[in-house]
């Protein structure tokens, strides 16, 4: 036993820190040692629990229903409104959609209407459940532009979505305005609030500025919150939320046309771990309202304080004023954003490069929790040394032969052998001397070729590559 932890620890230090407030994407860290004790030990004692059926493991139940009570407090949710834990923000999104797809049968052909900032979430739920995406371009300042989203809905308008924040950039759309036009054309308005659901409230209550965004809107039907996220509880835990029963019931699923037991789902999911939930429920019970304002405002400060450092750096830029907790900065051409990464990277600041969208060009994307207060001169002075780097080494370019060859290439034709060496002349994977799969250590080049590649080719690749990633170990 001893071993295999020893070999667990091992293999685990390859992996990016969870603790210490310096990995900016993908985990969220309270800063607190007894949030995680006390979300490991619940998470233990409910790992072999089953939350397929409600009637066998109440307890699970029962911590569902107060964890949807706690969201509902949070969000000005009224007393119909009923809600879900889901696996995370991505199930949340995709239920959302298969709600009200199924709501509306006598649609044969349905559409969503996203603005062109929503998750990409909302295309994999377009994707699974072929409802068609009708992307409405934002104005300038990032944010949902509610008159081109009003007349982008039609008869076949199922749902239409605003985001609270958007991830890439950090703003909250003008869900007064968007729920109001998709609510005059009797069509469902999701707010998708994954990153802002647990945070924005205390924002408010902190006497920071916020739009309006909550089921105090008028018209928001339906509203993601995920937990695993501001509320520091264990992955994978979300809630989706519903204005009443009504509006949830096409999200249920039941089916008896099998000659075992009759089916019964609230998610898309069967069986569920209840380890994730006793974990959430844990942790939301031992932090309290309290607890919750008292991170929210270290949160903020950090956002503060790092908006104050780039402010302080003459070639970097605030792509957007942040909303909440989500911080995007360009640069100037004095250096590019994927060597600043690198160089971040390099220095144990872990921050997620963006690649040009549209119009738009790199970015980078910092998600901001209350565990990097405490480090937030630390950022200042690797922000500094980083772009000081960046600069010497001058910004990346990719040979226009390669820009335009890449260009030439239609991904729908290409074979498995096109994209190894695709693959290979990318930098993305190399082999080790024992014939395994080598990533690179500095991924500057890389991004600057996915830059230049199409949305379409970007994606082709990166296909390829987790299907080179993902294959057995004998």
């Amino acid at each position: 036993m001893t071993d295999l932890i020893d070999r667990l620890r091992a293999l685990q230090r390859r992996d990016l820190p969870v603790h210490g407030g310096r990995t900016l994407a993908y985990v969220y860290d309270s800063g607190d040692p007894e949030v995680d004790r006390v979300a490991r030990e619940a998470v233990a004692a409910y790992a072999a629990s089953n939350a397929l059926d409600p009637t066998a493991f109440p307890s699970l139940l029962q911590m569902e229903n107060e964890l949807v009570g706690f969201a509902c407090g949070l969000v000005d949710a009224p007393p119909s409104a009923v809600g879900t834990v889901t696996s995370g923000g991505t199930e949340s999104i995709l239920l959302a959609v298969q709600a009200a797809r199924d709501s509306r049968p006598e649609v044969l052909r349905p559409r969503m209407v996203l603005p062109a900032t929503a998750h990409a979430a909302f295309h994999k739920a377009a994707h699974y459940f072929g409802v068609e995406p009708v992307l409405v371009p934002v104005g300038p300042d990032f944010r949902a532009d509610p008159r081109a989203m009003a007349e982008a809905i039609d008869d076949r308008t199922v749902l239409v979505v605003a985001s609270a924040p958007s991830y890439a950039h950090g703003v909250v759309d003008p869900v007064t305005e968007i729920a109001a036009a998709a609510a005059a054309r009797g069509v469902r308005c999701h707010v998708d609030a994954c990153i802002g659901g647990w945070v924005l409230p205390y924002a408010a209550r902190l006497g920071r500025e916020v739009p309006p965004w909550s089921f105090s809107v008028e018209g928001v039907t339906s509203l993601s919150v995920d937990t695993h996220k501001y509320a520091y509880a264990p992955k994978g835990t979300s809630v989706l939320l519903h204005r009443d029963a009504a509006l949830r019931k096409p999200q249920l699923f039941a089916s008896a046309a099998w000659p075992g037991y009759t089916m019964l789902n609230a998610t898309t999911q069967s069986t569920r771990s209840g380890g994730p939930v006793a974990g959430t429920w844990a942790v939301v019970q031992h932090l309290g309202d309290a607890g919750y304002l008292d991170l929210a405002g270290r949160a903020f400060a950090a956002v503060d304080a790092i908006v104050g450092c780039l402010g302080r750096e003459p070639a970097l830029q605030l792509v957007a004023p942040p909303d909440s907790t989500l911080v995007t900065f360009s640069t100037d051409g004095s250096c590019d954003p994927f060597t600043v990464t690198d160089e971040l990277v390099s220095r144990g600041w872990y921050v997620q490069p963006q690649l040009s969208h549209g119009d738009g060009g790199p970015s980078v994307h910092l998600s901001v929790s209350a565990g990097t207060l405490p480090h937030v001169d630390d950022f200042a002075a690797v922000l500094h040394a980083s772009v000081a780097a960046a600069q010497a080494a001058g910004p990346v370019a990719v040979d226009p032969g390669v820009v335009a060859f890449i260009e030439a290439l239609d991904p729908t034709a290409l074979g498995d052998d096109d994209f190894d060496g695709l693959l290979a002349a990318s930098g993305l994977v190399g082999a080790s001397a024992d014939g395994d799969l080598e990533l690179p250590t500095r991924m500057a080049e890389v991004n600057a070729m996915l830059d230049v590649a199409s949305p379409a080719m970007r994606e082709a690749l990166l296909v390829a590559f987790l299907d080179r990633l993902q294959r057995p170990v004998r």
